[in-house]
C-alpha cells in the first residue's frame, strides 16, 4: 500500500511496499500529524515507511518517520513486534521531542 495525499497542507507520503496495513492507520496517521504540529508550525512533509523484515515467528516490523521542516528533517525509527499504531506512536513521541531539542 503507497499513498500520497495533503492534509491541512502537509504533503503525507506513506510507503508500505510488502505491508497490508489494518484500516483504520490512516486516521491515526492525521492524529499523529496534528499531534506534531503542535510543536511546530513550520511541516512541510512528512514521510512515513512501513515494512516487515524476516518471516514466521521472526518477523519484525519496521516504522521509519521523516518529518520535513526548515532547517535539518527530524526522523526516527521503531523497530519490534507490537502493533502498527503503538508503533506508530512511539515514532510520533520520538521526533516531536527531537523538536523539542532543537528549539
Amino acid at each position: 500500500m503507497n499513498y500520497t495525499e495533503n492534509y491541512n497542507g502537509i504533503k503525507i507520503d506513506v510507503q508500505a511496499p510488502q505491508v497490508d496495513l489494518p484500516e483504520g492507520l490512516q486516521a491515526q496517521i492525521r492524529k499523529s500529524i496534528d499531534k506534531i504540529s503542535r510543536f511546530t508550525d513550520n511541516i512541510n512533509a512528512v514521510d512515513i515507511y512501513f515494512n516487515i523484515s524476516g518471516k514466521g515467528k521472526t518477523a519484525e516490523r519496521i516504522i521509519g518517520m521523516r518529518v520535513g521542516v526548515p532547517g535539518p528533517d527530524v526522523y526516527s525509527e521503531e523497530k519490534g513486534k507490537e502493533r502498527w499504531n503503538t508503533m506508530l506512536r512511539s515514532v510520533t513521541d520520538k521526533n516531536i521531542r527531537m523538536l523539542q531539542k532543537d528549539k
